[in-house]
């Protein structure tokens, strides 16, 4: 006979056939199937990620496995992959994002967006439970998390119910998007009684930290080796070649990733702020991850000072309260311009050095300074990579691409051609560049038309907007080749951009757009379709800033 658990016995219904068919299984006598009920199937969340340079998508991924061990059926995607009509479908959804540029989507969400705003045939959205986490910036101002703020206004508007109130993360956003993540989990509970079987996470990774320990929590501290002008004399910009040794690290990277370089504020800065707020540079104070230095050294290497300069105070405030109210020095991320195949145990930067003046003050950039004038060569800072898994060379090699990087923007694609070289790559590459003055702002101009008579660089189209009357710019010679960059694009030609978001790569995207027009012979409507098929085919990839 099966044994049963007296209906008497303290457990609940679940729980007595649970035992009753362990106890039959255990003793080998069988159990009818109608004595197990069937579990529960695990409920379902959905992870959305709109991400630009990576974050969004790390934290995305890492909701995503916390869910899985919660008991969810967890899915993680890019919004890119998602009509907004399938939203209707859900009942927990959780939604991070990014904002780029003057408060705008991330190229992978600029398309879901659209799908929410379409007059009458935006998805209807009651059932559907969200919550919204809003990556930024506080230095953008008003923008600050425009993106987040408005798919967060937008859902309600559509019906959906917040499971908790949105939460914007500064650029150090490890502590609130846990204490967000924390909430969230409190409000949905657990998924089940142990983790789910089903976690379907999108492939490409994009997790800071690497197999050797080095992260952006733990920085590898590498030598800078060679620090050189790309400008001649005569210039109005400062741009150096900066290269840094990796030896030792164990760190590698691909070519279209970030190097974040941990900065220290200038000591003059430091020194004058606490003169101006008559404070004793050798006071204890606390540090923002714990512990304590001297205020000077604090200053130096852990606090944001410079809306400071220039501002005094009447009586010394307290050390500790005037910390207190200080950021936390950040990290600044640079697109790599080196290929690790050509530059083995090496990261290459091209960096514009910040200065100049404001209100009768000297005003400088913290890391690019610090990089180029007072780190000197055979000096360590802090270094680790930023994975840009929607910056990347087309898988093929024999695929064409076309690059438009004025000034700096040249950076990545410095690394694109050198690793093309490096493995041999059979595609053609035709690049975009710019700047003031060919005589003294062509930046890597050896080795930029050293590659065209290699024939590695296919086509090199140049702007340089001050060596003539009307100023030309890079979206001006794109529009001049329009016939045959459009037979690039349709013969399946990846298309890259890099630079300044706010108004070079508006004005790209504008004249890509209208090549589109004139040239493919299609109408304004059907060239916003091309663009977009060409941004969800990861054909038309952005690194701007």
């Amino acid at each position: 006979m099966i044994p049963i658990i007296p209906d008497s016995a303290p457990f609940t219904p679940e729980q007595r056939a649970w035992l009753n068919g362990f106890l039959a299984g255990a003793l080998g006598l069988g159990a009818p199937a109608a004595a197990i009920p069937p579990a529960a199937p695990a409920p379902s969340l959905l992870v959305l990620f709109g991400s630009q340079g990576g974050n969004a998508e790390g934290l995305a991924k890492k909701v995503g496995r916390e869910a899985g061990m919660r008991g969810f059926s967890a899915r993680v995607a890019g919004l890119d992959t998602l009509a907004p009509a399938a939203l209707a479908r859900e009942k927990n959804v959780l939604l991070i994002t990014s904002t780029w540029g003057e408060g705008e989507m991330p190229d992978n969400a600029a398309a879901f967006w659209d799908g929410l705003n379409q007059n009458g045939s935006s998805p209807q959205l009651p059932g559907v439970n969200y919550a919204v986490l809003a990556l930024g910036d506080t230095n953008y101002g008003e923008t600050f998390c425009l993106a987040g703020r408005k798919l967060d206004e937008r859902l309600a508007e559509l019906g959906a119910t917040r499971l908790h109130p949105r939460v914007e993360c500064d650029v150090d956003f490890d502590a609130p998007a846990q204490a967000w993540t924390d909430a969230v989990f409190s409000k949905l509970g657990d998924g089940g009684s142990g983790p789910a079987t089903t976690l379907e996470i999108a492939p490409a990774p994009a997790a800071e930290e690497q197999p050797t320990g080095w992260s952006k929590k733990n920085p590898f501290p590498a030598t800078l080796i060679t620090n050189e002008p790309l400008n001649a004399p005569g210039s109005a910009k400062d741009t150096r070649h900066l290269e840094f040794s990796l030896q030792g690290s164990g760190l590698d990277y691909q070519v279209g990733d970030a190097l974040g370089i941990v900065p220290q504020n200038n000591p003059v800065v430091v020194d004058a702020v606490i003169a101006a707020h008559h404070l004793d540079p050798s006071t204890p104070v606390p540090l923002p991850d714990g512990g304590q230095a001297a205020l000077r050294e604090a200053l130096i290497t852990h606090y944001e000072v410079r809306g400071l300069l220039g501002k005094t105070a009447a009586a010394a405030p307290d050390p500790a309260a005037f910390v207190e109210g200080l950021k936390k020095l950040q990290p600044r991320l640079y697109s790599i311009s080196s290929s690790p195949k050509a530059h083995p145990g090496q990261v290459h930067l091209t960096v514009a050095v910040v200065r100049y003046e404001k209100d009768g003050l000297q005003h400088e950039g913290v890391a690019s300074t610090f990089i180029a004038d007072r780190l000197g060569a055979g000096g360590k800072a802090g270094v680790f990579f930023q994975k840009s898994p929607h910056f990347r060379l087309p898988e093929n090699p024999e695929t064409p691409v076309i690059m438009v990087g004025p000034g700096t923007g040249i950076a990545p694609f410095r690394a694109f051609l050198e690793e093309r070289q490096a493995s041999g790559a059979p595609g053609r590459n035709w690049l975009f560049f710019g700047d003031q003055r060919a005589a003294t702002d062509f930046l890597y101009r050896g080795q930029l038309e050293q590659m065209q008579k290699d024939g590695i660089l296919t086509r090199l189209d140049l702007a340089f907007s001050r060596d003539q009357e009307q100023k030309v710019y890079v979206q001006s010679r794109m529009e001049e080749n329009a016939a045959e960059l459009f037979r690039w694009l349709e013969d399946g030609a990846h298309f890259y951009v890099c630079g300044d978001a706010s108004r070079m790569a508006k004005d790209v995207d504008a004249a890509l757009h209208a090549i589109i027009e004139t040239a493919g012979g299609r109408s304004k409507g059907a060239a916003a379709e091309y663009v977009a098929a060409l941004k969800k085919a990861k054909r038309y990839q952005r690194d701007v800033y």
